[in-house]
């Protein structure tokens, strides 16, 4: 937590129902609180359907709970939302396919209305491992470059926390660890409060600090686990036994019949 105690996101028994038509709707979330300290990195696991992506949704203030509450930093998401301050990037990169990279980096200086900052633009293409290629086009990209670009995009206006949803889902498994060693080199160099949405047990204990599973729908919390490893975290780490015992314990924890767990 902060000196005065805040945590950078705080839900606090949060409740979201969605109306699925026909007088009939679906309980996605319920009694849901979480708490992830300033500069924390923490992952989110649970089943399909648990409602993982709808937490992020609150946060990133794209959805509004029925029920308790949502903050960062003591405010509102769509308060930090309306100033920018919000850094997202989810599965789908969503660069726009008639820019090239260091437009689509720069992109939500426009849209904040704001002067492009060319050194921080540039000095983010570099962090991701993308300088030869300002002037490609999305197409022109790889799968990983391109979320490479959308998580540079994503970081450019110095956001004060960090959603990701998913966002190696649609990557091969050689290319999505790759990313993962990317992931965790710029996370380490701006260290800002990150929360990561994964249904991948070995992307999450090799990225947080911290993972929080989630019951099945309606979705809360059943099982945090502090991660043990130190970091910078080198990929061998994934080959040690301590690292395939704590996999195999969450792996456990998502299986139908735990959705009762201790958290």
């Amino acid at each position: 937590m902060a000196q005065d105690g805040r945590a950078a996101i705080e839900l606090q028994h949060a409740g979201k129902t969605f109306n699925t038509g026909r007088g009939k709707s679906l309980v996605a979330l319920q009694d849901m609180s979480l708490q992830v300290a300033p500069g924390e990195f923490v992952a989110i696991l649970g089943p399909s359907g648990c409602g993982k992506s709808t937490v992020l949704r609150l946060v990133a203030a794209l959805e509004t709970p029925d029920t308790g509450t949502v903050a960062i930093n003591g405010a509102s998401p769509r308060a930090l939302a309306s100033a920018h301050r919000l850094g997202v990037a989810f599965q789908d990169h969503a660069l726009l396919p008639w820019l090239d990279v260091h437009s689509n980096i720069a992109l939500p200086y426009q849209i904040a209305g704001r002067a492009v900052d060319e050194v921080r633009v540039n000095s983010l293409i570099a962090l991701v491992g993308l300088k030869g290629f300002e002037k490609s086009r999305p197409r022109q990209l790889s799968g990983g470059m391109r979320q490479r670009a959308a998580i540079a995009r994503a970081l450019v206006l110095s956001p004060e926390v960090l959603l990701l949803d998913e966002p190696f889902g649609a990557l091969d498994a050689v290319t999505r660890r790759q990313m993962n060693v990317e992931l965790q080199r710029v996370w380490s160099e701006q260290r800002i409060s990150t929360l990561l949405v994964t249904h991948d047990v070995p992307e999450a204990l090799f990225l947080a600090d911290r993972v929080v599973v989630m019951s099945g729908r309606p979705g809360k919390v059943v099982k945090t686990v502090q991660v043990p490893f130190a970091r910078p975290r080198h990929p061998d780490v994934m080959r040690t036994e301590a690292f395939h015992q704590l996999a195999d314990e969450l792996t456990a924890t998502l299986e139908p019949g735990h959705a009762d767990a201790a958290s």
